[in-house]
């Protein structure tokens, strides 16, 4: 059992992970760190966690693990207000959705304590953000992923690993540049076209007219695009060597469908439909 965790960011993620430590009795201590206010209050007021803290230093002392469960753009920081105050043995681990990134702050930020830095991911989320909304069962056979280096501290990324599990998570490893490849594709890159898509049409002086007659097609599609725009833009820098060249991947088959269509070539588009469809299908029955 953790006798202290400290979790900076008290949100969706980090407060379903305290959730989730404390309905398994696997932590005795959470203290959430941020930077006071509404959500702070919250997170004390519901139980999520035991303890709040507005200051870094004195949060970290004495503490086993340390969640860094903030957006991406905010890691570094963190990681210089604490690097001052960490004891020899603290793990120090993080939730963003990019990892080669976040690694790179943690070399510059971190030095003394890299390798007892392990980067995490959590692939789990919900409709809902802010510490209302985190709940104990959220990572219940949801994909985690953790992207060790070759620094990494066996034990340190035992210890991560464990913490995961006992949320129900499944906990798998690659490497940052894998992970940031694989998530730039099926999860950046269809926010990405959602904010497109919904930022043409809401472009046109025929806009209102043409919300007013979106079905379920254009709802199901657009929904991730009501997703935080800080957070997004955030990831997408953070991740834009990788975003690119899915970018250019799937601008290459709008022009194949482009062609599709000017060639009024209708077997080549059922092909291309029935091979979409059939990959899609496998995947939701998996």
């Amino acid at each position: 059992m953790l006798d202290k965790l400290v979790i900076f960011g008290v949100g969706l993620i980090g407060g379903s992970l305290a959730l989730a430590l404390k309905r398994a009795s696997a932590v005795r201590h959470v203290v959430g760190v941020g930077r006071g206010g509404g959500n702070l209050r919250n997170a004390l007021d519901l139980g999520v966690v035991d303890q709040a803290e507005t200051n870094a230093a004195h949060a970290v002392v004495d503490a086993e693990i340390i969640v860094l469960a903030m957006p991406v753009a905010q890691i570094p920081a963190a990681m210089a207000a604490i690097a001052p105050h960490l004891s020899g043995n603290v793990i120090i681990t993080d939730v963003g959705s990019t990892k080669s990134d976040v690694i790179n702050n943690a070399r510059q930020q971190l030095p003394q304590h890299i390798a007892r830095f392990i980067a995490g991911h959590p692939i789990a989320g919900a409709e809902k953000s802010g510490v209302t909304a985190a709940r104990a069962d959220l990572f219940e056979g949801k994909n985690v992923v953790l992207t060790p280096t070759a620094e990494t501290d066996p034990q340190a990324l035992q210890k991560v690993r464990q913490l995961w599990q006992t949320t129900g998570a499944k906990v798998s490893e690659m490497s940052a540049a894998a992970h940031d490849g694989i998530f730039a594709a099926v999860s950046h890159l269809p926010h990405l076209l959602a904010f497109a898509l919904v930022d043409e049409i809401a472009s046109r002086p025929n806009a209102a007219q043409l919300f007013d007659f979106a079905a379920s097609g254009f709802r199901d599609f657009t929904r991730i695009a009501g997703s935080s725009p800080e957070m997004w833009r955030d990831i997408s820098l953070a991740n834009r060597e990788a975003l690119l060249n899915e970018l250019s991947a799937y601008q290459n088959e709008l022009l194949r469908l482009r062609t599709l269509l000017e060639k009024g070539d209708g077997a080549g588009l059922q092909a291309l439909f029935e091979n979409a469809s059939k990959a899609r299908n496998d995947w939701i029955v998996k």
